[in-house]
């Protein structure tokens, strides 16, 4: 028997063995389902393939089980509203039975049910439970099994499955309500493969809290769809540095690509910051089969991720759950995680792959963003550690909302159950991507709409890029042009237009946002959705089919093909085309969406005239400041010229000075 410092192999197992681990489950938490009895992708059994893997591996014997208590309003009152916590807590009573349905749709991908209110409080005073304990010494570490997640909880909204934002009050707890306990400083993890904007925002100005998301970006595109998880934004006032976003520009991400980030941002930067007390918001649709996140994180992957997180705030570790959606993915990734925190096996597996290119050019601008707050990142990375790099992630799809779908099979199969979960939401896989195998399942589904909406004709009336013919034919018949970064895929009926014609409308025309993943940085046109006799806007209408309509609004706003029914159906043209010409009709709000917002314009040989545009909540946000405007970069501005010019409406010095009226004149 080999014996090193006094202490024998045998012991040192031992000790490693009676660490001790905390482990949360509360089935209560189930009670939060689809009102209807409907399948959803966060639904119940998402909870109970974890507690069942953990079982069959025998974990709960060798953790701390603890039981799950409800929150107080109080702490949840440390970041979010008063109003938002009277809704949550009242909308599963008898009160809210007619309107419980209706208040979920107003919200971003949320459903409410009789259990929604008991499941919320649970899971938040289930992160808190288990932090204390861990920050109190009595744990080493601990695991939440709950839902729903939290993470995309905004202070006044529920959104992205989220309620309350489980992990950002159980911090705020800790800082606020325990001081004793000696935790100053918290680093807070979230690698859920989206963007933790609630979480974020609750701790903009704070540091306190050292916040690192690694997610799908794809510039603004992928959800939530905002510019908020962008490299730049890094904080305000005391808290600037403290906010790290690393934004993937493309899915299929894996292992090497998140060790990249952790041994080149996350590691150094938690050296420097020396937490107290690590939360990881522990979200599991990076994993490889997800149908939600298309990336490809192993169960490894995650262990290894955690492994190196034990090297700070003396393993002081809580994970909380956060999503997750391929059922046998999130319950293997968990028990690896587990398996980490009792220290009790050797993490077995390897990674020969190297990072994407785009990871090298992610991870070189968020390191010199933040160098200036954290010197380990000032160094120059070497060519010979960024030469290393796997091929180009493909693609199939780029839209002008810059949303991309990957040609991406996961490695995992999904199961036939969790395919029919995916039809049925709508609102959230509008934005959310699913894998190859449910779209062309989705696909095969829509031939009776889209035969039935073939046989109608609309006019799609374009104002921006769209001018020009051969740019628009991108949207049908695939492609890309001069100045675009990629192609297109193009309508399921590649048919040309039947008719061109051009009219001019009293809208105002402006550019907004600063970049997109099509055109690059600069702005791109918007339509003002409320007319005005004094503003004119050039506009060319193509007569398409009310089906090839549905491929361009999805390609402008979810870049996802995978829709079992159209997003502009026959009820909401009949709808929409009974106002009278000029007046808005909005019929598809697209929350989060640039051009979600269809106007009615009137008819033209009897035919209706749509176009689509920002919403009018969107449209305030612009006048306030609250979304940016921004000139046209060259090449978008080139191609709006050239539509004017072929379509022989303005000579091309009388474009430029349209264009830059358009871009200069306030809202």
């Amino acid at each position: 028997m080999e014996v090193a410092d006094g202490v024998d192999s045998e012991s040192k197992i031992q000790q490693r063995r009676m660490r001790r681990v905390g482990l949360l489950y509360d089935e209560r938490m189930c009670k939060h389902s689809t009102p209807d009895g409907g399948q959803h992708p966060e639904n119940p059994d998402r909870i109970k393939v974890i507690w069942n893997k953990l079982q069959a591996a025998a974990i709960p014997q060798r953790c701390v089980i603890l039981g799950a208590k409800e929150a107080e309003d109080k702490h949840i009152l440390s970041v979010h509203s008063k109003n938002h916590v009277n809704l949550i807590k009242n909308i599963s009573s008898k009160q809210f039975d007619s309107r419980r349905n209706r208040v979920a749709s107003k919200l971003n991908s949320i459903y409410f049910n009789e259990g929604s209110s008991e499941a919320a409080y649970l899971a938040v005073g289930s992160a808190i439970e288990v932090t204390e304990r861990v920050a109190k010494g009595e744990l080493d570490s601990a695991i939440a099994i709950i839902r729903p997640p939290g993470h995309h909880a905004e202070q006044d909204e529920a959104m992205g499955f989220c309620l309350y934002n489980n992990v950002a009050i159980a911090a705020r707890f800790l800082l606020d309500e325990k001081p004793e306990l000696g935790i100053s400083k918290i680093l807070i993890v979230d690698w859920d493969v989206h963007h933790g904007n609630g979480t974020q925002k609750m701790f903009w100005k704070d540091p306190r809290v050292l916040f690192f998301s690694v997610h799908r970006h794809e510039f603004g595109s992928f959800y939530p769809a905002t510019e908020d998880g962008f490299y730049t934004m890094i904080g305000e006032g005391p808290g600037a540095g403290y906010n790290i976003n690393v934004p993937w520009e493309n899915g299929r991400c894996g292992d090497a690509d998140y060790f990249a980030v952790w041994d080149h941002i996350l590691v150094p930067v938690a050296k420097e910051f020396n937490p107290d007390l690590i939360i990881v918001s522990a979200g599991f649709d990076a994993a490889a089969g997800d149908p939600l996140g298309g990336c490809c994180v192993t169960p490894y992957g995650y262990a290894v991720m955690l492994k190196k997180l034990m090297n700070f705030a003396h393993g002081k570790i809580v994970l909380a759950l956060e999503g997750g959606y391929n059922l046998e993915s999130v319950a293997n990734s968990v028990l690896a995680c587990v398996e980490v925190l009792l220290e009790d096996n050797p993490i077995r597996g390897s990674s020969e792959a190297y990072p994407f290119e785009s990871t090298w050019r992610v991870i070189q601008a968020v390191r010199q963003k933040l160098s200036s707050f954290w010197p380990s990142l000032a160094d120059e990375l070497p060519e010979k550690l960024t030469n290393k790099k796997a091929p180009p992630a493909a693609y199939i799809l780029t839209s002008s909302s810059d949303s991309e779908e990957e040609d991406y099979e996961a490695p995992n199969a999904i199961s036939k159950h969790l395919e029919e979960v995916l039809q049925d939401v709508m609102e959230p896989l509008s934005k959310l991507k699913i894998d190859e195998s449910i779209q062309d399942h989705a696909a095969s589904n829509s031939n009776t709409w889209r035969s039935e909406l073939s046989k109608v004709d609309v006019w799609y009336a374009t104002f921006g890029s769209n001018l020009w013919l051969k740019r628009f034919l991108c949207y049908v018949e695939g492609g890309q042009v001069e100045g675009m970064k990629k192609p297109y895929l193009g309508s399921r009926d590649k048919t040309p237009p039947k008719e061109i014609m051009w009219k001019t409308f009293p809208h105002r025309l402006f550019f907004g946002r600063e970049f997109t993943h099509t055109w690059g940085p600069g702005g791109v046109a918007f339509l003002n959705p409320k007319s005005n006799i004094q503003d004119k806007t050039y506009m060319c209408l193509y007569r398409i089919t009310l089906d090839q309509f549905n491929d361009i609004l999805v390609q402008e706003n979810v870049a996802s093909f995978a829709t079992s029914s159209p997003l502009f159906d026959l009820a909401a043209l009949n709808s929409v085309t009974r106002e009278e010409p000029h007046s808005l009709q909005v019929h598809l709000e697209l929350k989060r969406c640039w051009y979600g917002n269809v106007v009615y314009l009137g008819k033209e040989s009897n035919i209706p005239i749509l176009t689509m545009t920002c919403t009018q909540s969107d449209m305030e946000g612009f006048k306030s400041g609250e979304l940016a405007l921004c000139a046209p970069a060259k090449n978008y501005a080139n191609s709006i010229v050239r539509g004017l010019v072929e379509g022989k409406q303005l000579s091309q010095e009388a474009a430029m000075a349209y264009i830059q009226e358009a871009s200069t004149k306030p809202l």
